[in-house]
């Protein structure tokens, strides 16, 4: 085996014709929420990380202010109606991004030669599926509801008009100052009068009815039960609301979510509009991309699997099905890991370079780098940030965060960033910015609130995962540059000063028993102040780089703890499982080459592909565990930098 540096070769056209589709689809869909709703408020979490984070469940809750419902649902159609503009002028601007090199992403550990190929031309050429920690892939296969006396009819969704609920959202969360809200019962009977309650109770938690009579008429009265408190107050498994759970059900629904183009805490956002509920109480194992159909894992507390299936009448590019009930949420992390099947279109490849390429992902694999979007796409990479936190340079952070940079962002961004290198005014920066949910709005509202010489509690207005995603970019950043030495140094053998690990603690191999170990019982630490080092030169080459950067290897700890890095121990070499492949032809680029989920239980059979078409195509399917990036597996095949900066400016040439 041996190690051969990376060339830049293309790897992904930036538009196709499905990007336009898609672009109305999700027009079209934010018309339905809107419709269905009422109003556009629900939040939208970034996650740029490959590593599950236990604090996005407790930093995406969705408190209900009513005078912040209009900014939200401004924020989120200026982040939807924003448009890239056209490839070139986007190349241009991404002249300025980042390369894999700029991380320390330099080598690779086969020896075939490299070939060019489109990663994700169409979403729906990158699938995954998640592992449960049994070892069971998640599916969409069943749409069927459990059976259960307990369930309210299904006239429970029709008997409210859109005018009723309308009015009970409204009051639901208190966005006028009525008490209460009178829906008039037209055909006047117990078994009207009682769908109506459970309509009002099912469909708005929060609200309590009762039955008046006014000027002869029955009236189904809405109102909160004990007012702001009882809307603010998350209920829990031990503390139900009124009308509660049926007690031999379990507390928990899972369901399988099968979701297109939209990533895991957008869907969760949606559902809990729909559901009008809080998005704090869905659960789930890991987060998955956007661009491609995911199918995954997730648990709601006290919905019923008959409110969930209805949400398939009116959800684009959402499906939910495979319903049951539990005791138990599931918690982040808990997943063995992901099976990816993916499609890379227009291979250059021969067949001997393609079964060379393959043979050495399943035999070997791949450098377990962590791939460029743990960095950010812009001139300022997220690991400076992060450098700078750990420094205590709190000027820095701030000048980082908020300053003019060349590159592709949008238009109210730049406007924000040039306001401020101007003024230096919070307020005035501010007034530029339509988005406030943004990291640069929460930080401006922070000086705002504390002041200029308090820029520490201003940054910590920012949520907690978003501030320590800036502190593991800048871990990630020292271990990519440290695996590039380590095999260039020592190559793919293991060595002695080398770690492995015996259960959970890191041990040296020494002399006497580097026979019994491999590349692949190879591991390398997150810098921090629970970890230790290799006994060999890579050893003092992450003191060096520190020392560079200002920072003491042996003194990771920060005054303030959240920003104190433990550390932690990652294998260099990852060796997918269940690793299959198959060359296609094919002719029309936007016919799909693989049937989904969905495509299955619709009946929708595989396109006829022509044996001699004019294009190739690679489907590769492999399993990888959690925190590793297929984006990487893929470079290894494929031989390319993936960064967007790359791939933006080669695939422009290709457009012309």
């Amino acid at each position: 085996m041996e190690t051969v540096e990376m060339n830049s070769v293309s790897l992904k056209r930036p538009h196709s014709e499905d990007d336009v589709t898609n672009a109305d689809e999700i027009k079209r869909q934010k018309i339905s929420e809107k419709s269905e709703t009422g109003n556009d408020s629900g939040q939208s979490v970034e996650t740029v990380t490959g590593q599950p984070d236990k604090s996005l469940l407790e930093d995406t809750k969705n408190e209900i202010i009513p005078n912040e419902e209009s900014e939200e649902q401004e924020d989120e159609e200026l982040e939807d109606s924003d448009e890239d503009g056209d490839p070139e002028s986007f190349a241009d601007m991404m002249k300025h991004g980042l390369t894999e090199s700029d991380v320390g992403i330099t080598k690779f550990v086969s020896s075939h030669k490299g070939f060019s190929g489109i990663l994700k031309e169409r979403y729906s050429d990158f699938v995954v599926h998640e592992i449960g920690k049994d070892g069971r892939v998640s599916h969409l296969d069943d749409f069927s509801v459990p059976v259960d006396d307990e369930d309210p009819s299904e006239e429970t969704f029709t008997v409210l008009s859109d005018e009723d609920k309308q009015r009970l959202e409204e009051l639901q969360l208190l966005k006028n100052k009525e008490t209460s809200v009178a829906i008039e019962v037209i055909e006047d009977t117990k078994e009207k009068r009682t769908v109506i309650h459970q309509a009002v109770k099912s469909l708005f938690p929060g609200l309590e009815t009762k039955t008046e009579d006014r000027d002869g008429k029955k009236y189904i009265i809405a109102y909160h039960a004990a007012g702001k408190k009882a809307l603010a107050k998350v209920r829990t498994a031990t503390d139900p609301r009124k009308h509660s759970w049926p007690k031999s059900r379990g507390s928990y629904c899972h369901f399988v979510l099968y979701k297109e183009n939209k990533d895991t805490m957008d869907a969760i956002n949606v559902l809990s509009k729909f559901l009008r509920v809080k998005p704090n109480i869905f659960s789930y194992m890991g987060t998955k991309d956007k661009r491609a159909i995911t199918v995954q894992e997730i648990a709601v507390l006290r919905i019923t699997a008959q409110r969930l299936a209805h949400l398939n009448k009116c959800l684009m590019n959402f499906k939910l099905g495979n319903f049951s009930y539990k005791n138990h949420p599931l918690k982040l992390g808990e997943l063995q890991g992901n099976h990816f099947t993916v499609v890379l279109r227009n291979i250059t490849g021969t067949d001997d370079q393609i079964e060379q390429a393959m043979h050495s992902l399943r035999e070997i694999g791949f450098i377990n780098y962590y791939g460029m979007q743990r960095f950010g796409t812009t001139a300022v990479p997220t690991y400076q940030i992060g450098r700078a936190i750990l420094q205590n340079s709190w000027n820095e952070v701030m000048d980082l965060i908020l300053k003019p940079r060349p590159g592709a962002e949008k238009g109210y961004l730049v406007k924000c960033r040039e306001e401020w290198a101007k003024t230096k005014d919070p307020a005035a920066a501010l007034k530029k910015l339509p988005v406030k949910r943004c990291v640069e709005g929460q930080l401006l509202r922070g000086l705002l609130k504390y002041g200029m010489k308090n820029i520490i509690s201003a940054f910590g207005i920012i949520p907690r995962n978003n501030r320590l995603m800036y502190i593991h970019s800048y871990q990630s950043y020292v271990w990519n540059n440290m695996v590039s030495k380590r095999i260039e140094e020592y190559g793919l053998r293991a060595v002695p000063g080398d770690l492995t690990l015996k259960g959970a603690t890191a041990v040296h191999i020494e002399e006497g028993d580097v026979d019994n170990y491999t590349i692949h019982d190879v591991v390398m630490p997150l810098p921090g102040f629970d970890v230790i080092y290799p006994k060999h030169k890579i050893g003092e080459a992450y003191k060096e780089m520190l020392v560079a950067d200002n920072l003491d290897i042996n003194n990771m700890r920060h005054k303030i703890r959240d920003y104190s890095l433990s550390g932690a121990y990652r294998k260099i070499i990852i060796r997918p499982q269940n690793v299959n492949w198959e060359v296609v032809a094919y002719d029309d680029p936007r016919i799909p080459l693989f049937t989904t989920d969905l495509d299955k239980l619709e009946g929708k059979p595989l396109p006829v592909l022509p044996t001699d078409g004019k294009f190739r195509a690679l489907k590769m399917e492999f399993s990888l565990p959690p925190s590793t990036y297929a984006t990487m597996a893929i470079r290894e095949v494929l031989k390319m930098d993936t960064s967007i900066k790359n791939q933006t400016q080669l695939n422009t040439t290709w457009l012309r």
